[in-house]
């Protein structure tokens, strides 16, 4: 296991370093765990809310409404888990040194779209491109 580079708190990645350089690999990784750990303590709480709440309400519209928010509930903690082991995914990359980098081009995706969306595992160009044939195909 590598050992970990020590961040100033105000250290933000900028496009003025070398990319993916030590510093900007444990910046996206603690932005990644931070998001991970979010993620997990929402699901605790929805798994708590759920077993909580009861679906013996006499009323039957109250009966469909509760279960109205509870499929809502589990859609939304199925995203979520999907989404963190795309989190898991980026982790991984992170300790291969691969991430940042486009899976399609092998170029930098750039810290900016890493920003945004640190799960990001193509480039803006090639990600568009992939909508594109999604469009193209959907539409025939």
């Amino acid at each position: 296991m590598r050992k970990r580079t020590r961040l100033p708190a105000s250290y933000r990645p900028s496009e003025a370093e070398e990319f993916m350089n030590p510093r900007q690999l444990e910046y996206f990784r603690q932005k990644l765990l931070s998001w991970r750990a979010e993620l997990l303590a929402d699901s605790t709480g929805t798994l708590q809310h759920l077993k909580e709440e009861s679906l013996l309400k006499p009323d039957l519209t109250d009966r469909a409404s509760l279960e109205t928010e509870r499929a809502i509930e589990l859609r939304t903690r199925d995203r979520e888990r999907k989404l963190i082991s795309k989190i898991d995914a980026a982790l991984s990359r992170i300790d291969t040194r691969t991430y940042g980098y486009c899976e399609e081009t092998e170029q930098p995706i750039g810290i900016r779209r890493l920003e945004a969306r640190p799960i990001a595992t193509l480039s803006i160009e090639a990600q568009e491109r992939h909508e594109r044939m999604e469009r193209t195909y959907r539409d025939e």
